[in-house]
């Protein structure tokens, strides 16, 4: 029996390896597919955290049978605009973001606007051409699973989320800078110094 794949998820504020207990579909016959597959094995053990994760054209689609599926998540494409998922939010556990290449930045903004404006408190998932060197700066614009390119080690990449030692500018994660903490004192170059309040 083939090993599970695995990832990198963030667990009560820790980076670990875990079983990816996810099914990416990719199109709508992939979808068939796996029902078909669920259909022919009823009584097979599934996985309680695991599930369907489709592209969010498909999900759309599916209307009010998107919770007959089980339990399910949707992944963007670069192109797709993180606010046509909002009205899917009570039926999905997971949202995945795809880098086709690890030099497409966009989806540090579609993290961005679906931890912040669109207010997304789930599982986000970075998918694709996924490489140690970006987790930290992932991790940073709100992503908390992490699912590598099938090349890399996910071991040995944890050690990226202890590159650096802190950060001078706000983001998903943390908000705010240490310096700029409400329980951070004021030092003598800091910002409300700067201003005038003591």
């Amino acid at each position: 029996m083939p090993e599970a794949p695995r990832l990198i998820r963030i667990v009560d504020g820790a980076a670990r390896v875990v079983e990816d207990r996810w099914q990416v579909i990719d199109d709508a016959a992939a979808l068939e597919a796996a029902r078909a597959a669920a259909s022919s094995a009823p009584d097979a053990p599934h996985a309680p955290d695991g599930g369907l994760l489709l592209p969010l054209g498909l999900a759309l689609a599916q209307g009010e049978q998107l919770r007959a599926l089980g339990r399910v998540g949707v992944w963007l494409a670069p192109a797709d605009d993180p606010a046509l998922a909002v009205p899917l939010f009570g039926a999905i556990a997971l949202i995945g973001v795809q880098f086709p290449k690890f030099t497409d930045g966009r989806g540090y903004s579609s993290a961005v606007l679906l931890r912040t404006r669109l207010g997304w408190r789930g599982e986000l998932r970075a998918l694709g051409d996924v490489l140690q060197d970006q987790l930290f700066a992932l991790r940073r614009v709100g992503f908390d699973s992490f699912a590598l390119r099938a090349d890399r080690d996910p071991v040995a990449a944890l050690a990226a989320f202890g590159t650096f030692s802190g950060v001078y500018q706000g983001s998903v994660e943390p908000a705010l800078p240490p310096y700029a903490s409400p329980a951070s004192p004021a030092t003598p170059n800091s910002p409300a110094r700067a201003a005038g309040t003591r």
